[in-house]
C-alpha cells in the first residue's frame, strides 16, 4: 500500500510540473483529459467544424476517422522520454518521469498502463507530434483528435484517402505507431459522423446505438445501479436527442430525475 501510494504521489507530482509545460504546445483542437476539454468539448468542435465547412449543409463535405492500432501497448519509451526531455531541463524531474515510464512495458520497450494517472498526459505529448504534422505540414484545417481517435474533414473523399499513406508513414518512421486498419472510414458528413458515443447528424446528434446498449446492459438488471451512475448516462442523454432513452433508463430504475 506505502509503495503504492508513493507511486501516486510521484505521478501527480509529475503531473503537475509537465502539464503547464505541454499543455500550452498542444493544438487547440486535441480534447482528451485538458483542463477546459473532455467529450462534449470535441463533439461541439465537431459540430461547429461540420457546419461551417459544408455552409450550414448545403455543400457536399467528408470526414477521414482513424484510430490508432493497440496505441498505449505500442508507445515506444524511449521517444516519449526524448520528447520530454526536449521541454525539460530538471534532472530530477526527468529522472522521476523515467522511473515511471519504465516502470511499466508492454512489450519490450514500449507500453503505458491505462490505470496510470500520467498516462494519458504521455499519450498527449506522444500524439501531439501528430498533431503538429498535420495541422502544420500537411496544412489541414479542419482536424480534431481525443487520445487515438482523429478526424480530417475534407470537401473531396478523394484528396482524404490520399492523406491515408501519409499518415500512415509519419506515425510508423517518427513514432513507430500504426494506424488500425480496420478503423479507418470516409464518410459523407450527411450520413453521421460517429466521434465519442454520439452520431453528429446535420443540425442534431444522436446516441450512437452501441453507447445506448452498453448502458442498459449495464442497468440490467434494474435497480442495482447508483443513482450517482444513473445520472451519468442521463447526462449522456442530455447532450443530443435522448428523450426516449433517458425516458427508458427512468423506468428501468424507478428513480425521478
Amino acid at each position: 500500500m506505502c509503495k503504492r501510494l508513493l507511486s501516486i504521489s510521484r505521478q501527480i507530482f509529475s503531473i503537475r510540473v509537465l502539464y503547464p509545460i505541454f499543455d500550452s504546445l498542444f493544438i487547440h483542437d486535441s480534447y482528451s483529459c485538458r483542463r477546459g476539454k473532455g467529450t462534449h468539448a470535441g463533439v461541439r468542435r465537431l459540430e461547429q467544424y461540420l457546419c461551417r465547412a459544408s455552409e450550414n449543409y448545403r455543400q457536399p463535405f467528408y470526414a477521414l476517422k482513424c484510430d490508432v492500432k493497440k496505441f498505449f501497448d505500442s508507445i515506444s519509451h524511449s521517444k516519449l522520454l526524448e520528447l520530454i526531455q526536449k521541454r525539460v531541463d530538471d534532472l530530477e524531474t526527468v529522472a522521476l518521469v523515467r522511473q515511471i515510464i519504465l516502470s511499466f512495458q508492454k512489450t519490450q520497450g514500449c507500453g503505458l498502463p491505462l490505470g496510470n494517472v500520467t498516462s494519458q498526459l504521455f499519450a498527449n505529448i506522444y500524439l501531439n507530434e501528430l498533431d503538429q504534422f498535420i495541422k502544420h505540414r500537411l496544412k489541414i484545417s479542419y482536424y480534431l483528435r481525443y487520445c487515438d481517435d482523429f478526424i480530417i474533414l475534407g470537401s473531396d473523399s478523394s484528396t482524404l484517402a490520399t492523406l491515408i499513406p501519409t499518415i500512415r508513414s509519419f506515425l510508423l518512421d517518427s513514432l513507430q505507431l500504426t494506424l488500425h486498419p480496420k478503423k479507418i472510414s470516409i464518410r459523407k458528413i450527411s450520413t453521421g459522423i460517429d466521434f465519442l458515443g454520439y452520431v453528429i447528424l446535420p443540425h442534431y446528434q444522436v446516441v450512437r446505438t452501441s453507447t445506448c446498449k452498453r448502458i442498459f446492459r449495464k442497468l440490467s438488471p434494474p435497480n442495482k445501479a447508483t443513482k450517482a451512475t444513473v445520472n451519468s448516462y442521463i447526462g449522456i442523454t442530455t447532450h443530443a436527442k435522448g428523450y426516449l432513452i433517458k425516458q427508458r433508463i427512468l423506468s428501468l430504475c424507478a428513480w425521478d430525475n
